[in-house]
């Protein structure tokens, strides 16, 4: 997927292959609007009009032909792909601090399109979750245990006014975050997994999207917009590792499905990890580098702080792309 378009490719090419991409993501950012609320939507609108505006006032400092940039689709993904990992109650500065650390500092510090080590939108994503862990905290209850619903205007003006106290009777944990703190208490998977929290597949609600965005890979796979490698053996490594520990201790690491299908897993797989200018581009590289970001998607989940170590993962994949690359590139015609 591209996140920021490769030198290989014309403005037009690059412009198409994110249309593509964007109409992919159009049946998971609908059906995460329908669980999550307007929040989805409106932090989505936000995002791509602060990553275009910042986008062009980098643009001018640069010098830079502003028009055939801005208008190529890249900084678009990338605000989508930053606003569909927050939380739909993300107060707009929030949003806008992700935005500018993504485009300003992760892409054009770099030197701007298909320069960037780290993938932009992760990169973001990671700052304001490191800064603003609090107002980044509150998702909304999908258990069916919430006091009341929130309105589309009282969502949309907590969006921009804040935080109300009045958040704290309509939102709860996500199903990962939930069952990192039960698993904490020494409570089985069996037990935790009997929470309305939980569906068939994975976390209540959270299943339908990650089916949503599994559909949307399968059609950028067909329209070979992205290559299958990657998005394979990232959530082929989760699916082993997960399945292996859930064989040892089921009554404690939770099941392949549950991973596979909660959280961002397939948002990751096929529309983050195959970012080409943050990925690897050999052939055995992107093996290594799929099943890297698996695994550790994985380590992170089970024994790190955070309940889903997508970004982390990614980030840290990225920084070692120009080793992966280096051991694994093709050996010229005659070299030994």
């Amino acid at each position: 997927m591209q996140t920021s378009s490769p030198h290989t490719h014309s403005e037009n090419a690059v412009a198409i292959i994110m249309r593509k991409v964007l109409y992919a993501l159009i049946p998971g950012i609908l059906l995460s609007t329908y669980f999550f609320g307007i929040g989805v939507l409106v932090n989505c609108i936000l995002a791509t009009a602060f990553a275009l505006a910042l986008e062009a006032s980098v643009l001018k400092i640069r010098n830079q032909a502003i028009r055939p940039i801005i208008t190529d689709g890249t900084a678009i993904i990338t605000a989508i792909l930053f606003a569909l990992t927050i939380s739909p109650y993300t107060p707009w500065w929030v949003s806008f601090t992700g935005i500018a650390f993504a485009v300003v500092i992760a892409k054009h510090l770099f030197g701007g399109l298909g320069n960037n080590p780290f993938n932009p939108a992760m990169a973001g994503y990671v700052f304001v979750l490191l800064s603003f862990p609090v107002q980044m905290a509150y998702w909304p209850d999908l258990s069916g245990f919430a006091e009341q619903e929130l309105s589309i205007v009282r969502n949309i003006g907590i969006i921009f006014s804040g935080l109300p106290d009045e958040l704290d009777a309509i939102t709860g944990a996500t199903p990962l975050t939930n069952m990192k703190l039960e698993l904490g208490l020494m409570t089985m998977v069996s037990e935790i997994e009997s929470n309305p929290l939980y569906g068939s597949l994975g976390g209540r609600g959270w299943e339908w999207i990650a089916l949503a965005y599994l559909a949307g890979g399968i059609f950028l796979i067909i329209n070979k917009v992205i290559r299958w490698q990657i998005p394979i053996y990232v959530l082929g490594s989760i699916f082993v590792i997960s399945l292996l520990f859930n064989f040892i201790d089921s009554d404690f690491y939770p099941s392949a499905l549950l991973h596979l299908f909660t959280g961002g897993t397939m948002l990751c797989a096929f529309f983050i990890a195959t970012d080409p200018a943050s990925s690897s581009t050999t052939p055995k590289g992107k093996i290594l580098y799929g099943i890297g970001v698996g695994l550790f998607i994985y380590i992170i989940r089970t024994w790190g702080s955070y309940p889903d170590g997508i970004a982390f993962a990614i980030l840290i994949m990225n920084g070692l792309v120009p080793l992966i690359d280096y051991f694994t590139r093709p050996k010229a015609l005659g070299e030994k």
